[in-house]
């Protein structure tokens, strides 16, 4: 590879990891980049997780180091949502791009509605609900989003946010740090899958990380200091960005 291509998929690999860990959808930087490289759509799925995980391991240890992950609430929810993604990636094999590209776009206009009706809910939070009870309701939404992320990546660190804060009552500081602690647990499962079907490039895979841990370290910092108006206003951008990228209008 050319150095101004690794210099290119470094760069791209920045810009996804700091969207994906302050909000989400960095993967719709980073997938189109690895398939105008040559890799096919399910390849490029499954190389973009090892920027992931690696993405994932430096959030969660800035967010630790921060003392805004609460742990606890991660794994109760992560367990669905593990069970999911492994479904997921197996379904990954045989992606339906196409279709699956429409539905994330209606979900993600959705989203933008409730962050423009309901700002008070996504900022203030309910804190500690999930502490007290881990209900039916979001083991299921949990779970159905782990089906979602082991299927395709791009954008459900923002469905995360959504049902941590919506459903579980985080705000969105601490949202984030439990999204990327659960994304961090079930990746390592749908990577395997991947591996296991020869679906990864893995000397893409790894420069692509390099830029996404950077992304990720700098995104965790900003989420902390910044607070949850911030981040909320980033999730407005980033979500109408990609749902007018995913429906094709640019």
């Amino acid at each position: 590879m050319e150095w101004y291509m690794i210099l290119a998929v470094i760069t791209a690999g920045f810009f996804a990891g700091f969207i994906n860990t302050i909000a989400g959808s960095g993967s719709l930087i980073s997938l189109p980049l690895l398939m105008f490289l040559g890799l096919d759509a399910t390849v490029a799925n499954g190389t973009n997780r090892i920027a992931i995980l690696l993405q994932n391991i430096v959030g969660v240890a800035s967010f630790k180091k921060q003392k805004v992950l609460d742990t606890k609430a991660g794994f109760k929810l992560a367990i669905p949502t593990i069970i999911g993604s492994f479904l997921g990636a197996m379904l990954a094999v045989d992606l339906d791009e196409k279709i699956m590209h429409n539905v994330i776009a209606g979900l993600l206009i959705a989203m933008f509605f409730l962050l423009i009706f309901k700002p008070t809910a996504w900022i203030k939070g309910q804190a500690g609900i999930v502490e007290q009870k881990t209900s039916v309701l979001q083991i299921i939404i949990f779970f159905f989003i782990g089906i979602y992320g082991g299927f395709i990546q791009a954008g459900v660190g923002m469905f995360m946010l959504a049902g941590l804060v919506l459903g579980a009552g985080f705000d969105l500081v601490k949202a984030n740090a439990i999204k990327v602690f659960i994304i961090l647990l079930y990746t390592p499962l749908a990577l395997a899958v991947f591996m296991y079907n020869n679906q990864i490039n893995y000397e893409i895979g790894l420069i692509l990380a390099v830029g996404n841990m950077g992304g990720a370290y700098i995104a965790s910092k900003f989420a902390v200091s910044w607070g949850a108006k911030f981040i909320r206003y980033v999730l407005l951008v980033v979500i109408l960005g990609a749902s007018l990228k995913l429906f094709g209008l640019f």
